[in-house]
């Protein structure tokens, strides 16, 4: 059940993240207000490692080095969801980000992608697809 709920935070937080950051970026810029949004990240992570934290650094060297580029990833998220929140409405942008994001990840389960265990991905799941992207449409549709 926790699983369920973090991920009903992570979803609402990104959400309200993603309109935040493009009305921050609508009056001081996008790049100036990646740097706001993952400067504050970046120092609530550290504080976050000094009171939490109970891993090991020194493992690093044992992970898979295609793993560092996650940090990467944050600054594409963070100016991709800005600019697609911008140019459609919030609700049309994180539909179709996360149609996006459940494609992307049926297919690191189905094909066991980056160590996660394989899940078929059967007939049910390709038409929850099609109905997402058909409610997606219809949304946007005037």
């Amino acid at each position: 059940m926790s699983g369920v709920i973090f991920s009903i935070i992570a979803g609402a937080a990104m959400s309200v993240q993603g309109v935040m950051n493009t009305r921050l970026s609508d009056k001081i810029g996008l790049y100036e207000s990646n740097v706001i949004v993952q400067g504050i990240a970046f120092v609530l992570s550290l504080v976050a490692l000094w009171i939490l934290g109970k891993g090991n650094f020194r493992e690093i060297g044992g992970v898979n080095k295609m793993y560092l580029l996650g940090g990467v990833l944050g600054i594409i998220i963070t100016i991709t969801v800005m600019l697609g929140i911008g140019k459609l409405s919030p609700t049309v942008a994180i539909s179709i980000i996360l149609i996006a994001q459940l494609f992307v990840a049926a297919l690191i389960d189905a094909f066991g992608w980056m160590d996660s265990e394989q899940v078929a991905f059967g007939w049910n799941k390709y038409v929850g697809m099609v109905l997402m992207i058909g409610g997606v449409l219809l949304f946007k549709w005037r």
